[in-house]
């Protein structure tokens, strides 16, 4: 990290947490002489501000502090009152560690104050065991944090524009597209959207809570970045004028994004769904007029599969609208259909928890597998600290929290160097120690100095400087509380290792690949799942019956979509993915998924009613393209397991001569899309030969 502004955001982070543990530390030990608690009021500030990622402004982060105080008072006390037995506080921290782990199923800022409040609990549960101290201790844990939440106040970093401001930003330029073709390039709609993903967005600003508002607003963002894809889909395709229906809902496609970006943006004049949903209706009884005239006035097959793209596009705006309209009033007042698209939308907030909770719980979900890992290696590193009666053993289990990785490789590479800067540092330490001797007023005057380097060259450094200057930081404070010798140095030094022998085999034991190999086994589910919706969703268009009429189940299509969307997220985040770009495409993959859910929604809605399907040979057709379609899913679902099947068979073409009708045209092209969508992925798979990363 060495650019301009991330280097500020480092130094300001850096004076905070300095300046909130040096102004609680100082008074509680050299007014108020007690030790313990400056000890606590100079850890807290270090564990929520520098050990804890908590995104956001300093508002933001202060709100997220103030939260975490009574949790960390209750894991202070619990700790505390574990401390009387090894085994106790083993089980205590096994359990604290995989709840706080597992907390980041409930977005960015619950996962950021993880780590800090781990440590809470992790301080507590060392001998001493002293319940008498737990008012010294709960009483530097407040003070500490709360000076902490007054420097978030004092000295904020620069505020970002809000999720929902983006939003409004990329509402208008979808509908100035609309509005004005031509005006603004495919390529500015596509980049637009691309700055909508979540991995481009600040991790405070993403929605990713469980309620029905973040749920709304993630569908929204979705939604919007489809849209802008199919705008300029529809602007780079070959000029042609466009059609009074087509141009008709456009425009009402142009007034409902309008209208959703003025309410992001001031909160007023909250949107109701049903504007599109009744200009979608009418579209298609007008393609049916017009396919149910004379031979002569049926529009050419051009104008009929653009009139599909129109379609699909205003589909997405009409998802903009629903979620916008459950965003404002907490649930839907007009109409949201299909109900698995929204299935949200009624549900109490607890049930969405809930729902949440128990969709993370399966080893395919890469959250659970990260918590376990974090939880075992914390309880493991707490047993033999114990039971080796390693002085300061916290440091052991702060190792194992500090580097660990997601993969056993990064776990090496970062203990390799965290091990080298802590030799350094001990070195250091020990020499300082030995030079210094008793002289508590010469510790005093560097602490503060000390601090405010760590905590600002490590971040910029690197790991190994970060570790080496922690070591004297620690050093020095522990030499104010207590008469110390260079022994303490060594005593860390023990710790880091033995810290760092256990993370490495717990990355060894559990998960040694990281989401790597998970990536493909929720990918292959996925694809699995949602190839299986292909066949009825044509079947539903393309002979039409009663039986038809149920609406094709995407809910566990939806939920493994969700799981391989965590699971590319975090391979994209371990050091050692490939870039992008190589490899399989699993970015297509998340895509052509998201098409055959979206396609299994809007296609029966909006596609024609029983009795006026394609004649027999474009049904035919359909219904052969449709289950081709699911056995290239299945096939490369097959791949990613690690199989051989057999390679894919050409596309069967459609028949000769067939008239095309709104039905068959709307379905061909969906198909049409998915069969390019999976023959990319299809070339950018590589088998099994391709190594596990």
């Amino acid at each position: 990290m060495t650019g301009g502004p991330e280097r500020a955001v480092v130094l300001r982070k850096a004076v905070r947490v300095a300046a909130a543990a040096g102004a609680g530390f100082y008074p509680l030990l050299y007014a108020a002489g007690q030790p313990v608690s400056a000890l606590y009021a100079l850890f807290a500030p270090i564990a929520l501000g520098l050990l804890s990622a908590i995104p956001g402004s300093g508002r933001q982060r202060a709100s997220v502090m103030l939260r975490a105080l009574p949790p960390a008072l209750a894991l202070a006390s619990l700790g505390t009152l574990l401390a009387v037995d090894t085994w106790a506080a083993v089980g205590g921290m096994l359990v604290v560690g995989f709840l706080l782990a597992f907390a980041a199923i409930a977005g960015p800022r619950p996962a950021g104050a993880g780590p800090g409040l781990q440590l809470f609990y992790i301080l507590a549960c060392f001998p001493p065991y002293a319940p008498s101290t737990l008012g010294h201790r709960l009483l530097g844990l407040t003070v500490g944090i709360g000076l902490l939440v007054a420097c978030e106040f004092l000295l904020p970093d620069p505020a970002t524009p809000s999720y929902r401001e983006r939003l409004a930003a990329a509402l208008g330029a979808a509908a100035e597209a609309v509005d004005s073709p031509g005006r603004v390039s495919a390529a500015t709609l596509r980049a637009t959207g691309a700055r909508l993903r979540l991995s481009a967005l600040p991790p405070a600003e993403r929605p990713a809570g469980a309620g029905r508002t973040d749920r709304a607003l993630d569908q929204a963002g979705r939604a919007v970045r489809r849209l802008l894809d199919q705008l300029a889909t529809l602007a780079e395709g070959p000029p042609q004028a466009v059609d009074p229906a087509s141009g008709a809902l456009l425009g009402q496609v142009a007034e409902v994004c309008t209208a959703c970006a003025r309410f992001l943006r001031t909160g007023k004049q909250a949107p109701v769904a049903g504007t599109l949903e009744e200009a979608m209706r009418g579209f298609q009884e007008e393609r049916v007029r017009m396919l149910s005239g004379p031979p002569g006035h049926v529009p050419p097959i051009g104008v009929l599969r653009r009139q599909s793209l129109v379609l699909a596009l205003a589909e997405s705006a009409r998802i903009v609208e629903v979620t916008a309209d459950i965003t404002a009033h907490g649930r839907p007042v007009g109409p949201a259909a299909p109900s698995d698209q929204f299935w949200y939308a009624e549900l109490p907030t607890p049930r969405l928890w809930a729902r949440r909770v128990s969709g993370n719980i399966t080893l395919r979900s890469v959250l659970f597998q990260n918590a376990v890992r974090t939880a075992l290696g914390l309880a493991a590193a707490r047993l033999v600290a114990g039971s080796l009666d390693l002085a300061h053993g916290f440091w052991v289990l702060l190792v194992v929290l500090t580097l660990g990785r997601t993969t056993v490789g990064a776990t090496w590479q970062a203990v390799r160097r965290a091990v080298a800067g802590n030799a350094v540092g001990a070195l250091a330490a020990g020499a300082l120690l030995t030079g210094l001797g008793p002289h508590t007023d010469v510790y005093a005057a560097l602490l503060a100095p000390a601090m405010l380097m760590a905590f600002s060259l490590g971040p910029l450094l690197g790991i190994a400087c970060a570790q080496g200057m922690f070591t004297l930081v620690v050093a020095t404070a522990f030499a104010q509380i207590a008469p110390v010798t260079w022994r303490l140095s060594e005593a860390r030094m023990i710790d880091v290792v033995t810290g760092s022998v256990i993370g490495l085999l717990c990355g060894l034991l559990a998960w040694p690949a990281g989401a790597g190999r998970e990536v493909r086994r929720t990918m292959a589910d996925l694809l699995r799942s949602c190839g299986g919706l292909v066949p009825p969703t044509a079947q539903a268009l393309a002979r039409p019956s009663p039986d038809a009429q149920t609406p094709v189940p995407t809910l566990p299509s939806l939920h493994r979509l969700r799981l391989a969307e965590a699971a590319y997220a975090q391979y994209r985040s371990e050091t050692t993915a490939a870039p992008e770009g190589t490899g399989t495409d699993w970015h297509a993959v998340l895509i052509v998924t998201s098409h055959m859910i979206l396609g299994a929604h809007r296609l029966p809605r909006f596609g024609l009613r029983p009795g006026t399907g394609p004649p027999g040979p474009a049904g035919d057709w359909a219904s052969a393209a449709a289950t081709d379609l699911e056995t290239e899913a299945h096939r490369i679902a097959a791949v990613l397991d690690g199989g051989r099947p057999a390679p894919a068979r050409p596309p069967a073409p459609a028949p000769d001569g067939c008239l095309p009708t709104a039905l068959s045209v709307d379905l061909e092209v969906w198909m049409t899309s998915l069969g390019r969508q999976l023959a990319r992925i299809d070339a950018s798979v590589s088998g099994p030969s391709e190594p596990v990363r």
